[in-house]
């Protein structure tokens, strides 16, 4: 069992309990989109704490990546917000880290029964590497893995949890809803999504092994 010391979470917005749809910055929901992401964000922070985490860095990860609200981020973060960035979804992290979290994700394009799944923008069509199609999930396990940093945990529909357990194995996942269809799903509560993304975090970061 490895002592957390630092933790990086890479937060997407497709995959956050009660978004079934994203619009841009104009959209009457999208202040809603945020509050909610920026909630989950908070409750992965808090698990981190209780896991003994000393630092947390997030990074916004989603379209203009400037969605989580500054003044109710958790107050314990520090946050990577705006594009461009060298890495995208996964700007600032590297081999300091004892472990990676992503919250709000999404399934692969492709995927049946998802909840708004694309992989990075609509003009991919699908990624594949070393023969095996990969999602945003994938993609975003392989920089953690070129730095040494393990995948934890991963939020977001039933889709994305599958996808990151038969992709990363021992990974712990929280699944917030369930889709209906594309933009349909049957959701938790936020209140009672942010409980079990904290108890997660928490979870996995307590038990943490490096092989």
């Amino acid at each position: 069992v490895v002592m957390v010391v630092k933790v990086y979470i890479s937060a997407d917005l497709e995959g956050v309990c009660g978004v079934v749809q994203t619009e841009g910055p104009e959209g009457a929901d999208h202040n809603l989109m945020r509050r909610l992401m920026t909630g989950e964000v908070n409750a992965a922070v808090e698990g981190a704490l209780d896991a003994g985490a000393e630092e947390v860095l997030v990074n916004d990860s989603h379209g203009g990546m400037r969605n989580l609200l500054v003044e109710e981020l958790h107050e314990r973060a520090l946050l990577i917000t705006g594009r461009p960035k060298p890495l995208l979804m996964m700007e600032g992290i590297g081999s300091g880290f004892d472990a990676a979290c992503f919250i709000g994700y999404h399934a692969m394009k492709g995927t049946t029964q998802a909840v708004l799944s694309h992989t990075i923008t609509g003009l991919v069509n699908k990624v594949v590497v070393n023969g095996r199609p990969l999602g945003e999930t994938g993609l975003n396990a392989g920089i953690a893995g070129y730095f040494n940093v393990p995948v934890a945990l991963l939020t977001g529909d039933r889709a994305v949890t599958e996808e990151a357990r038969k992709l990363l194995g021992r990974v712990e996942t929280v699944a917030v809803k369930e889709a209906i269809g594309r933009s349909a799903a049957r959701c938790l509560s936020p209140k009672r999504a942010r409980e079990m993304i904290r108890e997660a975090a928490k979870r996995a970061l307590s038990n943490l092994q490096v092989y």
